[in-house]
């Protein structure tokens, strides 16, 4: 046995299943060593943020690591981008990354550099091994790193010789640590704020956004009254009839504030305090207005579900909420497409059970109120602001749920940074819908623009919110790259072909000129 193998025998002992890999000279070793043991399933990612937003659509749907296989420090750079969007859902990944042999780094090869500096950013644990027999050991430690609930990036450097030279054993698996839990005093915090309060909210995110989450939250809520609102941009969120209603923190600051501003008192459950995306002139960063009450319930990294249940149970909540649980989609659209009658159509076509990943960016907004009361379904956000998320996180999705249909709800600008992601979803025989958003435009960059004061930009700034001229064929992308694609500018031409999307096994794309 070599490092190599040590290192995915300990791997598939720890109970990890996939690796999204884009190797290089570096990693032959344990490209080889894949073939040395059974239950590792390796899945070729064209391009490293592939690899990396896959294996956070993975994490979060799976709830665990899976591994990335990366090249050297410039392929990871490559990935960094999603593993930004990865940190910030707290997503379980172990990266792998290759490095040069011990005795050659001094020679400053061309591909060497400091991939510890490179990773540290966007890692919880990062590591380099120094020798064969510690490559087992340090490969457990990185998956029960990773697996810290909630989740976080591990990374795990090992030089070439590590990988090649003789080992003795595997490692066995480390049991992850688990959520701490919430002090009993925060949580009678809580309870007083909440009796006090003459209008509460509850701000809620991370893994309260999940069912037994959710189903405290509605407890809460039933007995005080309080108003439920999901962080902007979760990680995952259940959906859908059988979930209780909330409102969705809205992205821009002014809409923020105004949706906070009528309540006295804000208890935050796994959400960080909302601050704006960016900071704007005469705008605060802070989105919760001066004077509100704000306590703390749950940190993100907390348990947070065990902690609404015990603040459920410190006002005498009720054991069990009823939650609607009746369906209700949207009329069938007709007419030309834009994004109302394109989120309509969506919801009323999802099937039961979808996974939602959002990246339609200024088109997605219309299909979150349409969809709001319809089948149970999970709903994936751009978590970190790095667009390219979307088809790759999409993906790993696929990957952690084969019986579910994935729906990619992306924008055209962020889905040209990582359409490979198609090309793997092809290979792989994945059941994702990629609904393509086209709109010719970075339609983010001209209203941004336009809040900006800018009115009537000129040549320059026009061609650089412009994806005309020319326009991209995204079927002839999306064909070249092995998914079968249609274009279509109709809501009836959408309807039909998102249910024969959905009922036919594998992946395609639908291109919806908006």
């Amino acid at each position: 046995m070599n490092g190599a193998e040590s290192l995915i025998r300990t791997a598939i002992a720890a109970g990890v299943e996939v690796c999204f890999a884009n190797p290089g000279t570096t990693e032959m070793p344990l490209v080889a060593a894949l073939d040395s043991a059974e239950g590792l399933r390796p899945i070729l990612g064209l391009f490293e943020g592939v690899c990396t937003g896959a294996a956070d659509g993975y994490g979060r749907m799976a709830e665990k690591p899976a591994l990335t296989l990366l090249h050297l420090g410039p392929g990871f750079a490559n990935g960094i981008a999603n593993l930004h969007n990865a940190r910030r859902a707290r997503s379980p990944i172990v990266n792998l990354i290759g490095d040069h042999a011990t005795w050659h780094v001094g020679a400053d090869a061309p591909l060497t550099s400091d991939i510890v500096s490179l990773a540290t950013p966007v890692s919880g644990w990062v590591r380099s091994v120094r020798s064969a027999a510690s490559v087992g050991d340090s490969t457990a430690q990185a998956i029960a790193a990773a697996g810290r609930a909630p989740g976080q990036i591990a990374t795990l450097i090992i030089p070439s010789d590590c990988q090649w030279d003789a080992a003795e054993r595997h490692a066995a698996q480390i049991e992850p640590t688990a959520a701490p839990a919430v002090s009993s005093n925060a949580i009678k915090l809580a309870a007083e704020s909440i009796r006090k309060g003459k209008k509460v909210a509850i701000l809620i995110g991370g893994t309260a956004l999940r069912a037994r989450g959710l189903k405290a939250a509605a407890r809460v809520a039933a007995k005080s009254e309080c108003h439920l609102i999901c962080e902007t941009f979760p990680p995952r969120l259940e959906r859908g009839a059988g979930t209780p209603a909330m409102d969705r923190l809205p992205y821009f600051p002014e809409q923020a504030i105004e949706m906070l501003k009528p309540f006295d008192t804000i208890v935050i459950a796994g959400a960080k305090k909302p601050v704006a995306f960016f900071g704007y002139p005469d705008f605060p960063s802070s989105l919760i207005p001066e004077g509100i009450n704000t306590v703390i319930l749950a940190d993100p990294t907390d348990d947070v579900p065990a902690a609404l249940e015990a603040l459920a149970s410190e006002i005498g909540a009720p054991v069990a909420v009823a939650t609607p649980s009746r369906i209700v989609r949207p009329e069938r659209p007709v007419g030309k497409l834009n994004p109302m009658t394109a989120g309509a159509a969506l919801a009323a076509a999802m099937p039961e059970g979808a996974i939602v990943m959002d990246e339609a960016a200024t088109s997605g907004a219309p299909f979150q109120a349409a969809s709001a009361g319809g089948p149970a379904h999970t709903y994936l956000a751009l978590t970190g602001g790095a667009i390219g998320q979307g088809m790759p996180c999409a993906t790993g999705a696929a990957v952690a749920c084969p019986d579910r249909r994935v729906i990619a709800f992306q924008a055209d600008g962020s889905g040209m940074y990582t359409m490979q992601a198609l090309w793997t979803q092809a290979r792989e025989s994945l059941n994702v819908t990629t609904v393509l958003c086209n709109n010719h435009s970075y339609r983010i960059l001209q209203v941004e623009l336009a809040r900006a004061g800018v009115t009537e930009p000129g040549r320059k700034a026009r061609s650089l919110t412009s994806l005309a001229n020319p326009n991209i064929e995204w079927t002839s992308l999306a064909r070249g790259l092995g998914v079968p694609a249609v274009r279509v500018e109709m809501a009836e031409d959408l309807m039909r072909e998102l249910e024969r999307s959905f009922a036919t096994p594998g992946p395609s794309l639908i291109e919806m000129i908006l």
